[in-house]
């Protein structure tokens, strides 16, 4: 009974491995000066072809290409290609508009048979652009995002250096006027993106150049088979693997910054975000021979292999699975131990609430900027039930008062007499605010669903919600559901903050 007592408090301290290793991440920021790649860069601007794949754009296309054609960079190597896949709205005729105001610098691509996803779309565009040896760099970007002036020109200074095969940007959420959510996901960009890919660049293992910011040099394009892997719903994320698996670096430069719409409602962060969640399932088998694993030869330079690459991966992708065994084995500990069971709970949550202070003050640190907006929203990040039970954790007298009475007050006082269900309750926290998560999805297009959803997610916390999603992805694929490209609707509130 002993061995499974123990067994069971290490599947508890398990539920605390995401924020150890996110906290991990954010270490490795602090030696990013140490890997810096600007002492191999140098001002080059390369013959540039931008492609955007376009279906029934007609609300952001025209004001994208406007955009592009004011970057700071040289005209005569810049032009943009836009795959229009089969739209039926006034996409092609805003595209046929720019065609001629823009002559020679923007080309309309018309599929007439398209609805086959991003890497389809690409893969024409990329057949064209082939064809003939103008370009010499490549730009993959969605049909909303919008460049800052200075963005392309910081990124292609990277491919001065022929071991750099791709470079990525610094994706910010841009929708004005936002809403809770597009700040939610506003403070997440800067914890997946700011901090993550900048850890990244450290251990020399990228794990996605951001879909809609990805440069690559032509030999690249070319090494990686001249087209988009098109088998899983992550072609970025293939891309990167492959160009790493290839022998070339790959580079994410934060200060190219790139302005994109997110979605305003659960039901499109969940499509959204269900793709990804796929797509992150079917990377993982498809590069199967990677984890854990280093690779001899013209290869060797890459870390996908390394123990960091895989504690960065698996951790984010199995956290359901984490939250999951956590709640299990404290209810287990309940019946057999019970002040095992309160120990280990205390150690999970204090362990928890010193990484979320540690993450959350050096994440408002690291994009001020953004920060001043969303600054509510980082320390909400875990639910408001998830902070109530690290403060019970770490001072539990006065809290456990203050909610007793709190009870009474909404006529629950009954609630007082049984601290073994209010315990229990925490216990199986991990795991229920990510039901709580998915009911503000369920509550969200229902009546007063625009009240009630918010508050939903404020209670469980975006973090399960995003957990939530990723379990939606494991149901999904273990049936065998279709492969759909759900595409994000845009309406062009993304600006430039």
């Amino acid at each position: 009974m002993t061995g499974l007592k123990w067994l069971l408090v290490l599947l508890v301290m398990a539920g605390a491995i995401p924020l150890l290793v996110a906290s991990y991440e954010f270490l490795l920021v602090g030696l990013h000066f140490r890997r810096l790649h600007y002492d191999r860069c140098a001002p080059y601007y390369p013959r540039t072809a931008i492609l955007i794949p376009a279906w029934n754009e007609a609300a952001v296309i025209g004001a994208s290409v406007d955009r592009l054609m004011g970057l700071e960079y040289p005209a005569d190597r810049l032009r943009v290609f836009v795959i229009d896949d089969a739209s039926t709205d006034h996409t092609p005729q805003v595209l046929r508009d720019k065609q001629a105001e823009y002559q020679g610098r923007v080309v309309h691509l018309r599929r007439e048979a398209g609805g086959m996803g991003k890497a389809h779309a690409l893969n024409h565009g990329l057949e064209h652009v082939l064809a003939d040896d103008w370009m010499q760099a490549i730009l993959i970007m969605d049909a909303d995002v919008i460049y800052e002036r200075s963005a392309l020109r910081l990124m292609t200074r990277h491919l001065a250096d022929p071991a750099v095969g791709s470079v990525t940007a610094y994706i910010k959420e841009g929708s004005r006027p936002g809403n809770y959510l597009t700040k939610f996901i506003g403070y997440e960009y800067i914890t997946a993106q700011a901090a993550a890919r900048r850890s990244q660049n450290v251990i020399g293992a990228v794990a996605c150049m951001a879909g809609g910011a990805q440069l690559h040099s032509r030999a690249n394009i070319q090494a990686i088979g001249g087209r988009i892997d098109g088998s899983t719903l992550a072609e970025d994320t293939c891309s990167t693997f492959l160009t790493q698996l290839s022998g070339a670096r790959v580079v994410f430069e934060p200060h190219a910054v790139v302005w994109a719409e997110e979605p305003r409602t659960i039901t499109g962060l969940w499509k959204q975000r269900l793709r990804w969640g796929r797509g992150n399932v079917q990377v993982t088998r498809k590069f199967g021979s990677v984890w854990l694993r280093s690779r001899p030869g013209r290869a060797a330079g890459h870390r996908l292999g390394s123990v960091s690459f895989a504690l960065f991966w698996f951790t984010l992708l199995l956290q359901p699975v984490f939250m999951i065994s956590a709640s299990a084995a404290l209810v287990a500990l309940f019946f057999i131990d019970h002040r095992l069971a309160w120990q280990a709970f205390h150690a999970l949550w204090i362990t928890n609430l010193l990484t979320y202070a540690f993450i959350t003050a050096y994440s408002l640190l690291l994009d001020r900027g953004t920060a001043s907006r969303v600054w509510r929203q980082g320390i909400m990040f875990p639910g408001l039930v998830s902070l109530l039970i690290m403060l019970a954790a770490i001072w539990p007298p006065p809290l456990r008062y203050l909610i007793y009475h709190a009870l009474a007050l909404l006529g629950l006082g009954l609630l007082r007499q049984h601290g073994d269900a209010v315990e229990l309750f925490s216990y199986l926290w991990l795991t229920a605010s990510m039901l709580v998560a998915y009911l503000a999805k369920v509550a969200e297009p229902r009546r007063l669903g625009r009240f009630v959803s918010p508050l939903l997610v404020y209670l469980g916390g975006y973090g399960s919600l995003l957990c939530a999603v990723t379990f939606a992805s494991y149901v999904l694929e273990a049936r065998g559901a279709a492969q759909v490209w759900d595409k994000t609707e845009k309406t062009g509130l993304a600006v430039r903050a």
